[in-house]
């Protein structure tokens, strides 16, 4: 199997996880804050990590640390606006909105390592989009500020995915997770001395979701985007993870009946075709030329 495929299958089973999370935090959010959920979440990470392999973690260099708090300070804004968002919005339209960073993604990517994406990302990114415009527009509710927050939440991850495919090719995997981290849970921390509570009463589902939601889907999803995205592209990964909200929106009609309509469901089906569209294009006469003019693989071959 090639490097880039197999990092585009770890990112989809990441992706599946993310999609299960977002009717899981809107039953917690009933009960403690965003601050709180994402201290704790994020802390419990940093402190796993920092116990089981110190020595591959400490020491780091000054540059080291400049660029894992920098990402770090990202994730945390990203999260929080997520959080907030999806306390005031639906579970459903919180994950469509969120996936429509894929929008965002090629442009930065662009601006910012100057890499001409494939033609047939970008066509998968019109098809991906397409889909979301049906998720997210005709048979929903009218557009709240829980969406407009989400809708920064999604600007700032398309911003985090391209600098990760930076950062994380010149720091350990290991540092690199667990200063993200640390980051997050050091700035949530901060805000929830300024703005917060520190009591904390959860029902014994909601301990189970948040176990489920600190060790799956944030320790093992961020060690394996910082550890395999590398190996992929970000306007590839950005188009997997905009698979998410199909698993969200699956997972919030059974716990929350919330329901799509055709209109989301023929969203789903055109985001599932846009990601099988640019999982094939390196290989596809055309679709596998940039629009610099040359031809590339979407990652490296192993």
């Amino acid at each position: 199997m090639k490097t880039s495929s197999r990092a585009d299958l770890v990112l989809f089973g990441a992706t599946a996880i993310w999609g299960s999370t977002f009717a899981l935090i809107k039953l917690i959010l009933v009960e403690i804050s965003p601050l709180q959920m994402q201290f704790i979440r994020f802390g419990t990470v940093a402190f796993l990590l920092l116990a089981v392999a110190p020595t591959k973690i400490i020491p780091a260099n000054r540059t080291t640390l400049f660029r894992g708090i920098g990402l770090g300070t990202i994730l945390f804004l990203g999260m929080l606006a997520q959080n907030v968002g999806l306390s005031i919005t639906t579970a459903s339209k919180s994950a469509f909105i969120t996936g429509m960073m894929v929008i965002f993604v090629p442009l930065l990517q662009f601006l910012i390592e100057r890499k001409a994406p494939l033609i047939g990302n970008l066509i998968g990114v019109v098809i991906v989009s397409l889909g979301l415009w049906f998720l997210t527009s005709p048979e929903s509710s009218s557009f709240n500020l829980g969406d407009a927050i989400t809708l920064f939440c999604a600007i700032i991850f398309a911003v985090y995915i391209v600098l990760l495919d930076l950062v994380s090719r010149e720091m350990t995997t290991l540092q690199l997770t667990f200063l993200q981290s640390a980051t997050t849970a050091l700035l949530t921390f901060l805000g929830i001395v300024a703005f917060g509570s520190f009591s904390v009463h959860l029902s014994m589902p909601n301990i189970i979701s948040l176990a489920y939601l600190t060790l799956f889907a944030t320790l093992a999803t961020t060690y394996a985007q910082t550890r395999f995205q590398k190996d992929t592209t970000p306007t590839r990964a950005v188009i997997i993870f905009t698979i998410e909200p199909v698993f969200a929106a699956i997972l919030a009609y059974f716990l929350l009946r919330e329901t799509l309509g055709t209109l989301g469901l023929l969203g789903g089906f055109l985001i599932i075709c846009g990601v099988l569209l640019s999982e094939v294009s390196e290989s596809i006469p055309f679709l596998n030329r940039a629009l610099d003019g040359g031809d590339r693989e979407a990652g490296p071959v192993s």
